[in-house]
């Protein structure tokens, strides 16, 4: 036991040190200074109400772990990712909308506070919430047992009569996402993880063409089980 928990120690901290690195060289060759974990904790427990940028703290909970259903945790997500999705909350020109917005192609609160930050902001929260543990104790988990093995078939190998590709494929089969690519869903709000498939399935939330084409093919029945699955994955 002592032996496979060092194993997964190890492995944990050579994540960690492969992510700052990589994300030290995404900042070089953008021209930026490197992110500062830092200024980005800053950012996230007060806010700069000066630019409209509301602490991160009041929706997302301490250290990312949110504790609100229906704002995501943000805990140890892959740096890229979060980076990305702080730039698809706002409208690239006055011309266009946002990739991400809410139901019906409403702008959410995101839409406001992400058009308040700076790149360097962007970064430096990433960083700071890439870099958090995910609190276990106060994660959310699997509910229902009615619809765990629906979900779990659905996780594992997708539902290939449908196109609907496995979850496990890019989410990893323990939740735990992929660095750069996918975010993390082991311990995500059910709740959350359900409304963003049918956001993207409506196209409400348009920066995942991928996403799109596999809620597209899901049912109602089909999100609930799967979302409440990987809300319990560890």
């Amino acid at each position: 036991m002592k032996r496979a928990l060092s194993r997964v120690v190890i492995a944990s901290s050579l994540t960690m040190a492969c992510s700052v690195v990589f994300t030290a060289n995404v900042a070089n060759a953008a021209g930026l200074p490197k992110p500062d974990a830092a200024k980005g904790e800053q950012l996230y427990l007060q806010g700069e109400m000066s630019r409209g940028v509301l602490a991160c703290v009041t929706c997302h909970g301490d250290g990312g772990n949110s504790i609100i259903p229906v704002n995501p945790s943000l805990a140890h997500q892959p740096y890229e990712y979060l980076v990305k999705q702080l730039h698809d909350f706002r409208a690239k020109d006055e011309k266009s909308v946002p990739s991400r917005r809410g139901p019906e192609g409403a702008n959410s609160l995101m839409t406001a506070i992400a058009a308040g930050m700076t790149e360097e902001d962007m970064q430096n929260v990433a960083f700071f919430l890439s870099q958090q543990p995910v609190n276990w104790d106060q994660a959310a988990n699997a509910t229902k047992e009615d619809t765990m093995e629906r979900g779990q078939k659905i996780w594992r190998g997708g539902l290939p009569e449908r196109g609907v590709a496995a979850c496990a494929a890019c989410h990893s089969p323990d939740g735990a996402g992929m660095p750069g690519q996918f975010p993390r869903l082991a311990g995500q709000h059910p709740a959350y993880i359900a409304e963003q498939l049918k956001l993207f399935r409506s196209g409400d939330r348009a920066n995942g063409p991928m996403m799109h084409d596999i809620a597209d093919r899901m049912s109602d029945a089909d999100i609930a089980a799967v979302s409440d699955f990987a809300a319990g994955l560890r």
